[in-house]
């Protein structure tokens, strides 16, 4: 990398580790470089296990560079790190300027045979190929240059080139939220909150009316309640079913007197039949809103160490005692196994605070529970980020000819 891209302080940030790496092991790597004034592995509160990545700060700017030149994407334990500088300024990264998306990546095309293609237009900040759990490529991934002009060259010159096996698509890098979204085409429809005494003789007398049914089904759940997905034959039935029957109120008079007023009404819900990654990720939107973030600041409680046999009710019932729940939720697998994880909801903070004061730590099922406040994964990541920033107490002064007081295991 030029000395002209090299930021005027000597931190690396060090990523892809392998889980078994520690501050040692990096000391011993990079202080062959030049003397290095501390390292930092970043790991889980509670678990202590490593998160995959750490900071590297020199005490010269120029060992710093030159580590990043002669031993970014070398083996430590058998995994290819990946090095970058550090950047302490989140809005650079956030900001998407300089970023691009490389799509079609030839599976075997890895960071650094994608860093080696792209630094030729420019000083990159940071290079990353997407990869599964597996490790394995996803087939595509990202590279932020330091700056605008050298992303509009790569698009330019390699956008359509051959890498590999295959053509790459190289575009400019759009954050979600700022994607155009094409309207979604959809025959298959989900009914909820229908009469107990709905059967296939209903559904078809209620939704027939709207277009040719290829197929349909009525379903139970667990307590009883009855829901059903009607499949139409053309997109345009589906919508028109679902503009006209979405809302509509089906209680009877007596339902309706019996109704209290604090309760909202159990009206009709007709809409586009969603995968589970799609309710999953509009859950997920719905609950990172500002207005959600703002009202649950303080209030939604993560719990970690559940048993594989918790429940939603039975998470409920560890915590009611604590004040109003006003949600809760034990993640499960596929197999329908809690993950160990889950989430509650207070309706104030001092409730949510005693709950972590009583609950933290206790023992439930033979595993103590880790109780904490929720928080975005962006929140945390930055806040480790700013925890162990160079000066931060990580680790005492250190040279060649010795690790220095002060730094962890």
């Amino acid at each position: 990398m030029a000395a002209g891209g090299a930021p005027q302080f000597a931190s690396l940030y060090v990523g892809d580790l392998h889980p078994d790496v520690t501050e040692a092991m990096l000391y011993e790597i990079f202080n062959s470089v030049g003397p290095v004034g501390s390292i930092r592995v970043c790991r889980d509160n509670v678990s202590r296990r490593s998160l995959g990545y750490g900071y590297v700060n020199f005490h010269a700017v120029s060992d710093a560079e030159r580590a990043l030149d002669t031993l970014n994407y070398s083996s430590i334990k058998g995994r290819a790190c990946r090095i970058m500088w550090s950047q302490r300024d989140p809005s650079l990264r956030k900001s998407g300027v300089g970023n691009i998306f490389v799509r079609n990546l030839d599976r075997n095309i890895d960071n650094k045979a994608l860093y080696d293609t792209f630094s030729l237009f420019g000083n990159i900040l940071s290079c990353k190929v997407a990869c599964g759990p597996n490790g394995n490529s996803r087939g595509y991934g990202f590279v932020h240059y330091e700056t605008e002009e050298a992303a509009k060259q790569a698009i330019e010159r390699v956008n359509g080139m051959q890498i590999g096996e295959k053509t790459v698509e190289v575009t400019r890098f759009v954050k979600q939220d700022d994607r155009d979204v094409a309207p979604v085409k959809y025959t298959n429809i989900y009914v909820k909150n229908v009469p107990p005494n709905f059967d296939e003789e209903m559904l078809k007398s209620m939704f027939g009316g709207y277009g040719t049914i290829t197929s349909s089904i009525v379903l139970e759940d667990a307590k009883g309640r009855k829901f059903a997905f009607i499949n139409y034959e053309t997109t345009e039935s589906a919508q028109k079913a679902v503009e006209e029957l979405n809302g509509k109120d089906l209680r009877t008079d007596e339902q309706k007197e019996e109704q209290k007023e604090d309760e909202e009404p159990a009206l009709l819900f007709v809409g586009r039949a969603q995968s589970k990654a799609e309710r999953a990720r509009e859950l997920k939107k719905a609950a990172t809103a500002p207005g959600t973030q703002a009202r649950q600041q303080g209030v939604n409680l993560y719990v970690k160490n559940l048993d594989e046999d918790m429940s939603d009710a039975s998470l409920k019932e560890l915590f009611e005692t604590f004040g109003t729940i006003t949600s809760v939720v034990a993640m499960k697998d596929e197999k329908d196994k809690c993950k160990g994880f889950g989430f509650v909801c207070f309706a104030s903070p001092d409730e949510a605070t005693k709950a972590v004061t009583e609950m933290h730590l206790k023992v439930v099922k033979g595993k103590p529970l880790y109780v904490g406040l929720a928080e975005k994964k962006e929140a945390r990541q930055e806040r480790l980020r700013q925890r162990y920033q160079p000066g931060a107490g990580m680790m005492g002064k250190g040279g060649k000819d010795g690790m220095g007081k002060g730094m962890g295991k």
